[in-house]
């Protein structure tokens, strides 16, 4: 079958604490494609969490470089793989250090994201995300009005506005933040955070995160994204 979009995401090894974790957690394993249905944060039972979970889960645990794209017409599949390719041959691995639970605000009205996010900025994260971003945009197809009205330009910042046409994301150079979704915005995000620590600090001894690869994510058919191929940094 043939993806629809694909998407450039940071992604923990497969085999680690941190993957399972977030894979546990937002009910799907991006990588081997199976579903997991039984985490539920402190307070809530399995079936009402996997409903605060949902858009998290379409996507795959990662955090976002380059978001979801349709191909232009005159790139190819294997055009696209070849350039990721070299791209993380050029770039080194960062470490990034110890990440933790936390809320990004989505809006005024107190909706807010539960995620991981690292506890240190980097220096080198942005500029990792930045050459992602414009190395990669000749690959994306124009933004068509489908993908324009998913947007509420009310949510955005005016220079949020100007990246969204112009690299296809408004979360992306200067508004960069890199962040591991964990649930939907949600109201009560400060006690959903409170509870997820703690089921982070029992279940993953070490929260430290070393981007070592690129992640090239597929969406298929059904909507949801998987991991197609991990791409070494440093080759």
């Amino acid at each position: 079958m043939t993806p629809l979009r694909y998407a450039i995401y940071l992604a923990p090894p497969p085999e680690s604490a941190l993957w399972r974790f977030g894979s546990e957690v937002i009910g799907r394993d991006a990588a081997s494609g199976e579903t997991r249905s039984g985490f539920a944060a402190a307070g809530f039972d399995a079936a009402a969490w996997r409903l605060l979970t949902t858009d998290p889960r379409r996507y795959g645990f990662h955090a976002t470089l380059k978001a979801p794209f349709r191909l232009a017409d005159d790139v190819g599949r294997s055009d696209l793989y070849a350039a990721v390719a070299e791209l993380a041959r050029r770039s080194k691995p960062i470490a990034v250090g110890r990440l933790a639970v936390s809320t990004l605000a989505l809006d005024a009205g107190g909706s807010a994201f539960v995620a991981l996010t690292p506890l240190a900025p980097s220096l080198e994260l942005p500029r990792l995300e930045e050459r992602v971003v414009r190395g990669l945009d000749p690959f994306r197809a124009p933004l068509n009005e489908f993908e324009r009205a998913r947007r509420d330009p009310a949510e955005l910042t005016l220079r949020q506005r100007e990246t969204f046409e112009r690299w296809g994301y408004p979360y992306a150079l200067a508004d960069f933040r890199l962040h591991f979704t964990l649930t939907n915005a949600i109201d009560d995000a400060e006690a959903v955070a409170a509870a997820l620590s703690a089921a982070f600090a029992a279940e993953v001894a070490d929260p430290t995160l070393t981007v070592d690869a690129l992640a090239l994510f597929v969406q298929k058919p059904d909507g949801e994204f998987v991991v197609d191929q991990r791409f070494p940094l440093g080759g």
